[in-house]
């Protein structure tokens, strides 16, 4: 596969989260990049997090395992146990059906950026500081009562 070309993929801010949950991630900007290369069995995401951006609410999945690299810039990892400064080159990992709730924050004054790698949501996720679950196979946000947003 030849190298990506970064400008020619759409960035965009966008996100699933109902309100009042979506506000929080107004500072993540991310590109897909498994679907401009052609991968189909894992996802692969470059994200920018501007100065006080969040990458998604506190979250962990059942189903799905995860892996970032920090390329550029300062994050704070945020997990159940605290928070670790993460710096070019740091690499976290976040195996599926651990309940370690984890996010990163850009408390610095510049642009952070990471790529994050894992599949497509499969099975639920969880959110540890807000009343949110999805649901993958039916692609529903719920409060953790069962009740739809």
């Amino acid at each position: 596969m030849p190298k990506l070309d970064l400008d020619s993929i759409e960035q965009t801010n966008r996100t699933s989260y109902p309100a009042p949950f979506a506000a929080a991630t107004a500072g993540r900007h991310l590109r897909r990049l498994a679907p401009a290369a052609g991968l189909t069995d894992f996802g692969v995401s470059h994200v920018v997090l501007e100065p006080g951006g969040m990458s998604s609410q506190r979250h962990w999945h059942e189903g799905e395992d995860e892996f970032i690299v920090l390329i550029e810039g300062e994050a704070i990892l945020v997990q159940d146990e605290g928070e670790t400064v993460m710096r070019a080159g740091d690499c976290a990992a976040f195996p599926k059906g651990v309940p370690n709730g984890h996010h990163l924050i850009n408390r610095s004054a510049r642009p952070c950026i990471f790529l994050a790698v894992g599949k497509p949501a499969q099975s639920g996720c969880h959110y540890s500081d807000i009343d949110l679950h999805f649901d993958a196979p039916g692609g529903k946000f719920t409060r953790k009562d069962g009740s739809f947003y």
